[in-house]
């Protein structure tokens, strides 16, 4: 018999609770033994939960728990959360999370300390919610090279654009009905700001370069600053605009970002709405492949938390090769100033160009004159804009 412990009983770790429960005995069947939950960590009473009798307070009492073997993190934040999955790694217990904003600041060393004790530390759900993509990325697509990953990673950010699109809706407005649905925090800086993206991003070019980059240091904007003036632009060019986490990876190194883009039509990202996320991947063997689902809520995102506790039991008795990340240094790195895609400049009159810049397509509003680039370079674009800082109004990258 399996024991499982569980850190975190709100959204996600009542959903994990819920998923291991309903259905139980398929996963039994499929995983060849039987498990229980023995203990759910939380500083609250749930006396209403059916699984009240299993909380405890103490964390001492899971981590000094021999029968416990598998380890459930939900807990959000990095403290405690960091601290209590170092110490079960370093107890032989296993760890599985779906807590983003520890993996992409601690992944290198939870990582090696799951290796040196001779466990696992798994994070599907710490990007994409229900959508599978770490681990394809890691079996499926073992034989490739990753040069580019390309996504939607955030469903609230997404969400707000899909109504400003559709409904005309100011982004305080859109961010209102969000918050109203439980898509947003009270405190929307995480996703609004690009924060959570960020995080995300991260995690996947670690998948791709075996680099883990800190979220702290590569460019992230947000959405906050977007109008209706821009989304009528977006329109007037066939394109839809989306918050996209990228990452390249080339012989010269690794460049990370997250910013609103100008996403054209023939992209399939543009046409991803509402609260899902979908994550392109440019592999040099099968090419461009697309992961597509809810990125977010409370059964997907404890599916995924699920689906890395039956790999665990299932491969209990089996020597896996786990992750190896390095901390990525300045070496590392590509110039960002040196970071090349097509560019979308708003303007309150019209624009003249230099020789080497290429226009592609125009678009005169009522309000503004619009035009898209050929790709310019981070500093072409940055001498743009200060050349013509009295007239732009916004400007844009493009995929």
């Amino acid at each position: 018999m399996i024991k499982i412990a569980i850190l975190g009983f709100g959204v996600v770790g009542s959903g994990t609770a819920e998923v291991l429960t309903e259905n139980q005995k398929i996963i039994e069947e499929r995983l060849g033994c039987e498990y229980s939950i023995k203990y759910i960590l939380d500083l609250r009473d749930f006396p209403e939960s059916p699984f009240a009798d299993l909380v405890v307070r103490d964390f001492n009492v899971i981590l000094n728990d021999p029968e416990v073997t598998v380890v459930a993190e939900m807990m959000g934040g990095s403290h405690p959360a960091y601290d209590f999955s170092k110490a079960c790694l370093e107890a032989g217990k296993n760890v599985v999370t779906s807590n983003k904003e520890v993996v992409s600041n601690f992944g290198v060393e939870l990582c090696e300390i799951a290796r040196k004790n001779g466990v696992r530390y798994l994070f599907e759900a710490s990007v994409g919610g229900g959508i599978p993509v770490i681990r394809p990325m890691l079996n499926d697509l073992a034989s490739n090279k990753i040069t580019k990953i390309c996504g939607i990673l955030n469903g609230t950010t997404n969400y707000i654009l899909t109504k400003m699109r559709d409904e005309g809706a100011s982004f305080a407005d859109a961010l209102g009905e969000a918050q109203r649905l439980g898509y947003a925090e009270a405190n929307p800086s995480a996703d609004v700001d690009g924060i959570d993206a960020a995080r995300k991003i991260v995690i996947l070019a670690a998948l791709a370069s075996g680099k883990l980059i800190s979220p702290k240091s590569i460019h992230t904007e947000g959405i906050s600053s977007i109008s209706l003036l821009d989304t009528k632009v977006a329109e007037a060019l066939g394109c839809s605009i989306k918050l996209i986490g990228q990452a390249h990876v080339s012989a010269d190194g690794l460049c990370a970002l997250v910013s609103p883009c100008m996403v054209p039509k023939h992209n399939p990202l543009s046409r991803i709405d509402d609260v899902f996320n979908g994550i392109l991947i440019d592999a040099n063997m099968v090419g461009e492949v697309m992961f597509y689902g809810p990125g977010a809520g409370k059964l997907p995102t404890a599916s995924a938390v699920v689906a890395d506790i039956i790999d665990v039991i299932a491969h209990m008795d089996s020597e896996l090769k786990t992750i190896n990340w390095e901390e990525a240094v300045p070496a590392d790195l590509t110039d960002f100033d040196s970071f090349s895609c097509a560019r979308v400049f708003i303007a309150s009159e019209a624009l003249s160009f230099a020789d080497d810049v290429t226009v592609v397509k125009t678009a005169q509003l009522d309000e503004a004159f619009a035009y898209l680039t050929a790709p310019l370079t981070e500093a072409q674009a940055n001498d743009i804009s200060q050349t013509n800082k009295n007239s732009i109004i916004s400007v844009f990258r493009a995929l």
